[in-house]
């Protein structure tokens, strides 16, 4: 490894290999934009990283290591800590529990690097949740995954965008879950979760616009059952007494707007649906997914395995890219 170098190192999960992962992996890693902000060592199999060059038509030279000390950097060159687990005839673009099982030992691999300290943070090309749990590993994605892997208790999921960021109170549960499991205390640890992030990555003053539950956010009862003063006013009241700026409960629809405009750094969607559908609408091509909570570093692409397309070498590096440039700020 070039022990000149400071930048940091970024345990790069391959994905799912039946999906777009390998190929949006080797993309990212042959950017001279990203290998001069880190290091990236992919945790993977180094047959498939070939294969998906020799789709994409670029001349990378993929080369086995046995750990991030054996890396080297140079132009054109892909490390990967290669654990073999994949058979060669592998079909592109269909659930596969052998691919599942590699991708869920991939995130094993890269958490155990970053929490022992050889990597500085993780990026994870995508991975298929039915492949996955096909394999027996019954985790409702990444996010959940690296959780129990790590052994924290909560996270949470921040999407960013270079028009917004968004950080969600609730994932992958059904809607009415959801509600049910909004109250005060998730509401204020999502607040400051995110409201530390972007400190960390040198936001002074995060201004936090909290979205509602209900239609207009409830509008002073008229839609729901209380749910605003109930599940997320009291938590708003504690973090403003602690000097965070976090406004709300907002009507969805007008907080979106406005942190389009710039007036919030930070959107807090109560659900899924809430906060994925306008990122994705405004800037799924440069998204990125980053667990906040961990005691690692994570960013992601915000896009799936794209079954439909993988192998074609159709798929676009920009979120890929994009994931690993935000790990590296991350570990500045």
């Amino acid at each position: 490894m070039n022990s000149a170098s400071t930048t940091p190192v970024i345990a790069v999960t391959m994905g799912d290999g039946a999906g777009v992962g390998p190929e949006v992996t080797v993309g990212a890693l042959l950017d001279e934009a990203t290998t001069g902000r880190c290091r990236p060592v992919v945790i993977g199999d180094a047959e498939r990283l070939r294969k998906a060059a020799g789709i994409l038509g670029v001349d990378a030279e993929v080369v086995a290591v046995d750990s991030v000390d054996d890396a080297v950097f140079t132009p054109g060159r892909i490390n990967v800590i290669d654990l073999g687990l994949l058979p060669a005839d592998l079909p592109w673009g269909a659930v596969s529990p052998v691919a599942g099982d590699a991708a869920y030992h991939y995130v094993r691999v890269a958490s155990e690097l970053a929490t022992s300290g050889a990597a500085q943070a993780i990026c994870t090309a995508p991975l298929n949740k039915e492949a996955l749990h096909a394999a027996g590993h019954v985790f409702p994605g990444h996010t959940e995954l690296l959780a129990h892997l790590t052994g924290t208790d909560e996270v949470s999921m921040m999407l960013a965008t270079p028009a917004m960021k968004v950080i969600h109170v609730t994932t992958h549960i059904g809607l009415i879950d959801a509600v049910a499991a909004i109250e005060p205390g998730i509401v204020e640890r999502t607040v400051r979760r995110g409201d530390r992030t972007l400190r960390d990555s040198g936001v002074e003053s995060p201004r936090i616009g909290v979205c509602g539950i209900n239609p207009h956010a409830g509008e002073n009862g008229l839609f729901g059952y209380g749910e605003e003063d109930e599940k997320i006013v009291p938590a708003l009241d504690k973090l403003r007494a602690d000097g965070i700026d976090a406004q709300g409960p907002l009507p969805a629809d007008t907080a979106f707007f406005l942190a389009t405009r710039g007036e919030y750094d930070l959107i807090v969607a109560m659900y899924h649906d809430q906060g994925h559908g306008p990122v994705k609408v405004l800037g799924i091509e440069t998204g990125v997914n980053i667990t906040v909570g961990l005691p690692v570093i994570r960013t992601s692409v915000d896009h799936g395995t794209a079954f439909d397309i993988a192998g074609t070498g159709k798929a676009g590096t920009e979120s890929m890219v994009e994931a690993i440039r935000q790990a590296a700020n991350l570990c500045a």
